[in-house]
């Protein structure tokens, strides 16, 4: 595996981190965050008006016709910076599902102008917390589907939703707005101040033609979007954590104390070298996952891998920053507090690591 970043990846990353220099200020951010929703429609403007919302659709959805390597140099660009745009949940969830498995008619219909920023998708995906699943039932030529999905990302605004759903035989994935009958959305806040929803469903009648491409793909396109939504999460969250690193030792060769800087005590040295050791374990798992992903190939220990550093590690990192700070690392108008609350967002969204290490340790026995 070569892990060096393609000419696309790194232009697309270059192009976005100048988008974001000139938006994501810390004092546009302090507006977008008192607005209540974090959600910034001109930087989302921006990103569309570059071509990066639709960078990975085909051409003939006006797109570049990239792929997840390219996505998650963009997420990871967006963690850096802490951007408040649902880039993860719209463009490679919703617009990426819809262009790999949907059909034409839906592809035009959604896939398109998500890319080109007019429609916000997103995808409520199960989590690991043993809550029963969202279930569809055969009737009237259509389903009816019922169920709950909490913490669904942009789900206060998003025009559509992915939804896996259980049909006994298998599964399929359904395409719900927000206006079809039985369909409740109730904002719910997250740990860093961002709106998700809890998505309640109540006899929904949904017709054939929003069931996600053929009968045949639902198994492998739900599988598609928890593959990519945790990979895309750990490039994110590379991006948090990386940058959540240079403001701690930038801070630690600045911050005097007893006449030297914090940084050259020996206890905080080590702490900012396991630091590097973790964000480095963070960026090799998740780039292997992308990488054979996007090749194709089988990846299941590779997604857990990532998903275990991403979490486990995500947890040190941030309280690193916050312990090497002291007081202004609890101080929410600086900027350490923003990069905290990422992280461990993304920390509980990935979920604990003994599940990843239990995931891992059966495909090893597997194997054997």
């Amino acid at each position: 595996m070569d892990f060096t970043p393609g000419e696309a990846q790194q232009e697309l990353a270059a192009l976005t981190r100048r988008i974001l220099a000139d938006r994501a200020t810390p004092e546009r951010m302090r507006e977008v965050e008192a607005a209540g929703d974090r959600f910034d429609p001109v930087l989302w403007a921006d990103l569309a008006a570059a071509g990066i919302l639709s960078a990975a659709l085909p051409e003939t959805l006006g797109g570049a016709g990239f792929g997840l390597l390219e996505q998650c140099s963009v997420l990871a660009e967006l963690g850096r910076a802490v951007a408040p745009v649902p880039y993860l949940a719209s463009a490679v969830l919703g617009a990426g599902a819809l262009a790999r498995f949907g059909t034409p008619g839906q592809q035009q219909r959604w896939a398109a102008p998500a890319g080109r920023g007019e429609l916000i998708l997103t995808a409520a995906l199960a989590g690991e917390d043993g809550a029963p699943p969202a279930t569809a039932e055969r009737v009237n030529g259509g389903w009816r589907l019922d169920g709950t999905r909490t913490a669904v990302p942009a789900a206060t605004r998003a025009d559509l939703t992915l939804l896996p759903a259980a049909t006994g035989p298998g599964v399929l994935v359904f395409l719900l707005s927000r206006s079809d009958p039985g369909v409740s959305v109730a904002p719910q806040r997250l740990v860093d101040g961002d709106l998700a929803g809890r998505l309640e469903l109540a006899g929904v009648q949904v017709p054939d033609e929003r069931v996600l491409g053929s009968p045949g793909a639902g198994a492998r396109a739900a599988d598609w979007l928890v593959s990519r939504a945790t990979v895309g999460l750990c490039a994110l969250q590379l991006g948090i954590l990386e940058r959540a690193l240079e403001l701690t030792a930038s801070y630690a060769r600045t911050r005097v104390q007893f006449g030297r800087p914090i940084g050259s005590f020996q206890a905080v040295a080590q702490r900012l070298a396991d630091a590097y050791i973790d964000v480095e374990a963070v960026r090799l798992t998740m780039w292997q996952a992308a990488w054979l992903l996007s090749a194709g190939l089988p990846a299941e220990t590779e997604v857990a891998t990532a998903k275990f550093w991403a979490a486990d590690a995500g947890h040190r990192v941030a309280h690193t920053a916050v312990h090497v700070h002291g007081g202004v690392g609890i101080d929410t108008g600086y900027p350490v507090h923003r990069y905290f609350t990422a992280a461990k967002r993304a920390e509980v969204e990935l979920g604990g690591a003994t599940v990843q290490l239990r995931r891992i340790g059966a495909a090893l026995a597997r194997a054997r």
